[in-house]
């Protein structure tokens, strides 16, 4: 081999293992990112079943049932449009609350929400820009719709 064909080898065999390290970071980003949707994307089917994400919205009014087991909690997130069931395990922030705003964080499996962690909205002053969107939204539909759900 000349000189030329070595560094040529060289130069291949550098940008080979780059791209092979750019795939496996690309990778494992990807499966690390944990993205926010509303509960009318998750009911219309824009997320897969079985995918790790945050809901956010309203803890829905009456929809708090707390298991015999006193750690499982069963309640209902809604944008005002449409509702998601949640079930967490486990200690349920003070500020969580229904009528409140919350953030769950878990999987979705096409029925029910089962979730990691439960944040709940800590200042009347604050909600998320994409859930505060998604409540703005759905309010103007129903405004438009003559009232209630």
């Amino acid at each position: 081999m000349t000189v030329r064909q070595t560094r040529l080898a060289w130069l291949v065999a550098g940008l080979i293992v780059i791209g092979v390290m750019a795939w496996f970071v690309v990778n494992a980003l990807r499966d690390n990112m944990v993205f926010f949707h509303t509960p009318t994307e998750i009911r219309t089917g824009q997320v897969e079943a079985g995918r790790y994400v945050r809901i956010g919205g309203i803890v829905a009014p009456a929809s708090v049932r707390r298991q015999v087991d006193g750690v499982t909690v069963m309640f209902e997130i809604t944008d005002n449009g449409m509702n998601v069931p949640v079930a967490y395990r486990g200690m349920l922030p003070d500020l969580f609350q229904e009528g409140k705003g919350a953030v769950a964080q878990g999987r979705w499996n096409g029925e029910l929400f089962s979730a990691d962690e439960v944040l709940a909205k800590h200042d009347e002053n604050y909600m998320p820009p994409e859930a505060q969107d998604a409540l703005d939204r759905h309010q103007g539909t129903v405004a438009a719709m003559g009232g209630g759900r």
